[in-house]
């Protein structure tokens, strides 16, 4: 197993590359303090300090066991269990903390050499591991404050240290605004003043740099009473001198740097359509990205939702589409295929962003990552988000560039990338409709036909291993529910086992207590699709996790949905406004009499849910005894 745990921004886990959600903020900070202390073991009194931020309550040590409980499904064997304590096993490459420490180390020492240029691109490589404030999102007042303080406090070092190196290779120009966004929210950095003051000495501008001398003096006498440090003073000094020493010496080899500036955007036809580029399909400076994933070769249906999708990107304007539907319906498979099948018409470019259902994502990121990918330095990007929304707009005005997102799960984190006009097109991948979306043509997936099932089963497994027993392929067919992923799952089991038969595996899902362990192969998992799905919907409402539990544990709970509310402790209003957010994430649906209902796969995962154990406040157990709910 191959992990990857992110603290620089939101905590993120991946599990072999694919991005998990580990759950609710305590538990992340659970995760998050066996992480900087991995390889040893931690006691749950640390723990409880790192997770709770006053005195952590009677029952602390019961959640934490269970919060590792929910990590240890992902994690594995890589969380062990000591006396009163616990240990994450990481190997360095895992944590991105580790890989920032050892970057900056690296950078450091090559800036301590005759040729500090050399140090850019270790050093951009650092700082290339942050994707925001360090613990973003999880409870601040708690043991890890002290930790994510000094992460963040190195990041502004390993930024000046950066400056320093570049301000060797020459990029005094290019540095000007990152130093004075830096400064802008940094005001007491003595070093990042002096850096400032001679990037713009070394530009020509004297005067300006004179200037921010006496800014610098102001600000610290304003904000801390003491006059400028020795190296500030001795550096204005010099400049008064018109000192040689602070002139630019190119080294005698040209060093490679990590910054590209961004051409502006080329000239527009009379259609409001700028040129197609030439060359390789880009003006200089631009970066032109190819990152759309390989389709799938055994893409089967959708046809009808394919075309639309294509029909939207080349006629509309603006060009921008929502591909929504249930779990494991193949919204990614078909967003891909349509991306590719549009290529050419975008040659600016197709940028493919996977959020991964992590409803945590903010709008910020999905920005900074967009700009990255089209040419942007990482240290060009604005922090602000809506200077990166302004930046992105004015880049991309008039240019044939193609953005797919998947995994979005908020109107919110696309709404700045809508096209404003003719040429960008947008593919935004989620289950939920997102309906907030104002101007956007929607494409919803329904559960797959049973003759395009059976194709599916057929071009996996072989049509001849089908044709054997017919009912049992309609029973497997029936047992997937119309769930591509489902269907992908049998079809590659049984291609994998060529002695198994249709009908034995029919047998094993009939159970539906092994079903989700049986849809589970390699890298394809009905459980982990539904766990990333459920779980971005219970960050974001905790009633809907608790609903989806008692459905699990009693499917027709809500014959009587005012009793449930009742005993839920929430009115019937608030009921029916989370089973309808339910139905819109494609979780639950509505039958003829006008009952929500989960769906088979859906509702395999609910009783999973009621498996575990409740929140104190909101226990489920009475639910399941109570004969009326039953």
């Amino acid at each position: 197993m191959k992990l990857q745990i992110r603290l620089l921004g939101c905590v993120e886990l991946c599990v072999d590359g694919q991005v998990v959600t580990p759950g609710a903020a305590k538990r992340r900070a659970v995760l998050a303090g066996l992480a900087l202390e991995a390889n040893r073991p931690v006691s749950l009194s640390r723990l409880a300090d790192m997770v709770w931020p006053d005195v952590p309550p009677a029952s602390a040590v019961a959640n934490l066991r269970s919060h590792a409980a929910g990590l240890r499904r992902e994690l594995g064997d890589r969380l062990l269990a000591r006396p009163n304590a616990y240990e994450l096993r990481l190997s360095p490459d895992e944590l991105d903390v580790t890989q920032f420490h050892r970057l900056a180390g690296e950078g450091r020492a090559l800036l301590a050499t005759a040729d500090p240029a050399s140090a850019v691109g270790t050093l951009t490589a650092a700082l290339a591991q942050w994707r925001g404030v360090s613990g973003d999102g999880l409870p601040r007042g708690t043991a890890l404050d002290n930790r994510w303080a000094s992460l963040d406090e190195q990041r502004l070092q390993v930024f000046e240290e950066l400056a320093e190196a570049r301000l060797a290779a020459g990029e005094h120009g290019h540095l000007l605004p990152e130093l004075r966004g830096h400064l802008a929210a940094h005001p007491l950095r003595e070093r990042a003043w002096t850096q400032l003051m001679l990037a713009l000495y070394r530009c020509g501008d004297v005067p300006a740099a004179l200037t921010v001398y006496r800014d610098a003096r102001a600000t610290l006498d304003e904000q801390l009473g003491i006059e400028p440090g020795e190296e500030l003073a001795a550096l204005h000094r010099a400049m008064l001198d018109r000192a040689p020493e602070l002139a630019y010496s190119p080294p005698p080899a040209p060093v490679m740097t990590a910054t590209a500036p961004v051409a502006p955007p080329p000239a527009s036809d009379a259609a409001g359509v700028a040129p197609r580029p030439s060359g390789l399909g880009g003006p200089a400076g631009w970066a032109v990205p190819r990152e759309l994933p390989a389709g799938l070769v055994t893409f089967v249906g959708r046809s009808r939702e394919t075309a639309e999708v294509v029909t939207a990107l080349r006629g509309a304007t603006p060009a921008a589409v929502v591909v929504t539907g249930a779990f494991g319906s193949g919204k990614s498979a078909l967003a891909v295929r349509a991306a590719h099948a549009v290529a050419a018409d975008f040659p600016d470019g197709q940028v493919f962003v996977d959020l991964g259902d992590r409803a945590p994502v903010t709008p910020g990121e999905v920005l900074a990552r967009v700009l990255r990918a089209i040419g942007v330095a990482p240290g060009d990007v604005p922090t602000n988000t809506d200077e990166r929304a302004g930046w992105y707009r004015s880049l991309v005005a008039g240019r044939r560039l193609l953005l797919v997102v998947d995994g979005v799960t908020r109107a919110a984190q696309v709404r700045p990338l809508l096209p404003a006009g003719p040429g960008p097109g947008l593919v935004v991948v989620g289950q939920r409709r997102l309906g907030s979306l104002d101007g956007v043509r929607r494409v919803t997936l329904r559960p797959l036909a049973d003759a395009d099932a059976h194709e599916l089963l057929a071009a996996l497994a072989g049509p001849e291993r089908l044709a054997v027993d017919p009912a049992a392929t309609g029973e497997l067919v029936r047992l997937c529910a119309g769930s591509v992923l489902a269907l992908r799952v049998a079809g590659t089991r049984l291609a994998a086992r060529p002695g198994m038969s249709v009908d034995a595996l029919v047998g094993q899902l009939a159970d539906g207590r092994e079903r989700l362990d049986l849809l589970d192969y390699e890298d394809l998992s009905v459980r982990a699709s539904l766990s990333t799905v459920v779980a971005a919907v219970r960050a974001d409402d905790e009633v809907a996790g608790r609903i989806l539990a008692l459905l699990g544990a009693t499917p027709d709970a809500l014959l009587q949905p005012e009793r449930v509310a009742r005993q839920l402790g929430i009115s019937a209003a608030r009921l029916h406004r989370t089973l309808d957010d339910l139905a819109d994430a494609h979780l639950a649906s509505r039958d003829e009499h006008g009952v929500h209902r989960l769906p088979a796969l859906v509702r395999e995962y609910a009783a999973e849910l009621a498996g575990e154990p409740a929140p104190a406040a909101h226990p489920l157990t009475a639910l399941r005894g109570d004969p009326v709910a039953a």
